[in-house]
This record gives C-alpha cells, sequence and structure tokens, in this order.
C-alpha cells in the first residue's frame, strides 16, 4: 500500500508537541477504539513519557462493547487513565473533566497545600488525523471552537480552547500519522475510511474486509445480508480469495448484478464498507489488544 506519511509535517508537529509540554499537566490522546492500535502513533508515548496520560476511545459506540472493556483493561495495565466516548452523540463527553481531575488528583492536592487553590489544569488533546479530535474538543467546550473536517491536517497551529474555569485544552494539529510498520494497519485505516479509498482498489479492500469479518463476526454477516450460511473457507485459501465468495454471496442476495447476469462485487465491496462505516452493520472491532 504506498500510503503518504507526511515525513516534513511529521518532524514539525513532533517538534511543536514537545515544545508545548511544559505548559500542560497531562496528555489527552484520542483514538479510534475500531482500531484502537492502528489509529494511535507509537511515537506519542516516547515523545509524551513522563507526563499523565488519559487515552479516549473514541467512537466507543460504533467498536465491540466487550472488546471496549478489553482496550481499557489493556490501557490501564500500562498506567493510563481511560474514557469511552461518542464524540458525535456527545456520550460520555460530560465525564470527560471528572476524569482528567481524577487522573490528576494528587498533583491537585499538591496544588491546593501551595495555596494554588484554583489553578486551571492544562490538557494537551493530540490524535492522528480522522480519529474525531477537533469533533470531541468542540463537544466538550460546547462550541465550535476546534476546526473540524476530513482532510488530514485540518487543525492548524495550537488553539488554547478554555473549556469551564478549572480546565483549559491545548489542541495540536492533526498530522501525526501512525507509523505504517505493517500492512494491517493501513488496512485497518482504510477500513475505516481514514484514508482515502483511492488508496487501494476498493474491491480488494472489500474481499479483505469481508475475510476479516468472516472470521470475528460470521453470525454479524450472516445478520446484515441474509446469509443461512456463510461459504466454507477452503484448507489453504487466503483472504482475498475468500472474501471475493463472500462478496459475491452478499451480493447475489442483494441481487447486484451487472448485464450479462454476472454479481457486482465491486458495487457490494463500496456498499460494505459505507454500511459498516456508518455503523449499519454492528460493532466491530478490528484488532484485539497483545496478547489476546
Amino acid at each position: 500500500m504506498n500510503i503518504q506519511w507526511y515525513p516534513g509535517h511529521m518532524t514539525k508537529t513532533r517538534r511543536q508537541i514537545e515544545a508545548d509540554l511544559k505548559l500542560v499537566d497531562i496528555v489527552v490522546e484520542i483514538i479510534d477504539a475500531r482500531i484502537p492500535a492502528s489509529s494511535r502513533n507509537p511515537d506519542i508515548d516516547a515523545i509524551c513519557a513522563g507526563k499523565p496520560r488519559l487515552i479516549v476511545l473514541n467512537r466507543a459506540d460504533q467498536a465491540d462493547p466487550a472488546q471496549n472493556r478489553a482496550w481499557e483493561a489493556y490501557f490501564r495495565s500500562q498506567g493510563r487513565s481511560v474514557l469511552e466516548t461518542d464524540a458525535r452523540s456527545g456520550r460520555g463527553i460530560n465525564q470527560f473533566s471528572d476524569v482528567v481531575r481524577g487522573a490528576l488528583s494528587e498533583q491537585i492536592a499538591r496544588w491546593r497545600e501551595k495555596g494554588q487553590i484554583g489553578r486551571p489544569v492544562r490538557a494537551m488533546v493530540v490524535g492522528v488525523p480522522n480519529v474525531g479530535k477537533s469533533t470531541f474538543i468542540n463537544k466538550v467546550a460546547r462550541k465550535k471552537s476546534a476546526k473540524a473536517g476530513d482532510r488530514p491536517g485540518v487543525t492548524r497551529g495550537k488553539q488554547w480552547v478554555h473549556v469551564d474555569q478549572g480546565l483549559d485544552l491545548l489542541d495540536t494539529p492533526g498530522i501525526l500519522w501512525p507509523k505504517f510498520e505493517d500492512e494491517a494497519t493501513g488496512m485497518n485505516l482504510a477500513y475505516t475510511g481514514a484514508v482515502k479509498d483511492e488508496i487501494m482498489d476498493v474491491e480488494t479492500l472489500g474481499c479483505h474486509f469481508m475475510a476479516l469479518l468472516g472470521e470475528r463476526y460470521p453470525q454479524a454477516l450472516m445478520d446484515g445480508y441474509r446469509l443461512p450460511e456463510l461459504p466454507a473457507r477452503e484448507e489453504g485459501e487466503n483472504d482475498a480469495a475468500w472474501g471475493y465468495r463472500l462478496l459475491q454471496a452478499a451480493a447475489a442476495k442483494r441481487g447486484m448484478r451487472i448485464s450479462g447476469g454476472e454479481v457486482d462485487t465491486e458495487r457490494m465491496a463500496r456498499v460494505l464498507l459505507d454500511e459498516y462505516r456508518g455503523g449499519r452493520l454492528g460493532r466491530f472491532t478490528l484488532e484485539l489488544p497483545e496478547g489476546m
């Protein structure tokens, strides 16, 4: 997969985050609950080492509830605080201030001992493009203060956002991409629409995604496309081949055919991805925590 990594912007953003760390008390990292590993840049751990951390599992309403709990436990085991949210609907947003203050309870107690009563907590918000960072900030601040958009890098420069008397957020540019160290990361970002569909052939993407769902969530596929059963995976059959047969079965059931009566697998692939991204197929988490 030929995915542009914006190395120049990466360097600039990293320097800005490193410089601004001294201004904040905690780092809030927004990730996509459907792809918690693929939607974060591992460099964040190194850049923000030593600062208290809060992981926000955004779009949790579209992820598998059981896997949300598994990922929460995983991040807590690493010493992170965790909050599940859905920035679009606002679910979980009202808990944000309390969770931030809870993560900094010892620090806040020290401020009080020093007479720094009423000192606001300052939090830096980081996240790769398309995890809903700007939408999250706007919901928290109850106003359109952060610029939201589907294009990578819509947030430009740093912006302070006043939430209430006790909390200020520092928004950072959303151009810190994950490291594409393996193809699975790129595929997961493509499934969720975080990278443009033009990056790879949509039918190929649909085949791989069908195979993934067939392996992890077979009942959801059968229910969503009214299939009495899924075509069995043949011995030695790779994901693309099995996924193609799953696409064919779903397309046939939906009556998607081209001239000559052949099933329209390309159209079916687009429908599959649209229905998944719109949350109409079900709640799926596409990757598991390490060791699971």
